[in-house]
């Protein structure tokens, strides 16, 4: 039996793609601490989910880059969590920025981020036979029926509206 599910996501969703790229293996003194960084930021999100972030996922690009997708309540959320003096983004960002204020990092070990703020309407899902997993693990998993069996119906989804029936051949 083929078990098809979607994301119980309502409403905008938030997601914030954060991550580094080794740019020289030997720097391992540099971009570690950076990766440990994050992992602990993840751990301080986790006991705090007042804070806002849903859910995460760890990805690796390469051998070289390596990334989280985060699903966040809201940007005002990530926002606040990335701006507040009591976190500890606040101390890692400080201190990233006064070693690349000195050049210590530069070439050594590249950070990025993207954000994203996708409306209600702009997303839809579907997993099959799988545990839930990123949306669906962040906001909810539902059966598919409960918002269409195909992407235009999930597409067509609106918070506390009933699901658009199918039309039958």
């Amino acid at each position: 039996m083929v078990s098809r599910t979607t994301a119980d996501a309502q409403g905008e969703v938030v997601v914030l793609l954060i991550g580094m790229r080794i740019n020289r293996f030997w720097a391992v003194h540099l971009w570690l601490p950076v990766l440990l960084a994050m992992v602990r930021m993840l751990r301080e999100l986790e006991k705090d989910p007042a804070r806002g972030l849903r859910g995460r996922v760890l990805l690796t690009a390469s051998p070289r880059t390596y990334y989280v997708v985060q699903y966040w309540e809201s940007k005002e959320k990530l926002y606040a969590y990335a701006t507040a003096p009591d976190a500890f983004h606040h101390k890692a960002w400080a201190q990233l920025n006064r070693k690349e204020r000195t050049g210590k990092l530069r070439g050594q070990v590249g950070i990025w981020h993207e954000t994203y703020v996708v409306p209600e309407g702009s997303y839809e899902a579907i997993y099959g036979d799988m545990p839930a997993f990123g949306l669906a693990a962040a906001h909810g998993q539902i059966p598919l029926e409960k918002r269409g069996r195909y992407a235009k119906d999930r597409f067509a989804h609106r918070s506390g509206q009933a699901p658009v029936a199918e039309k039958t051949a």
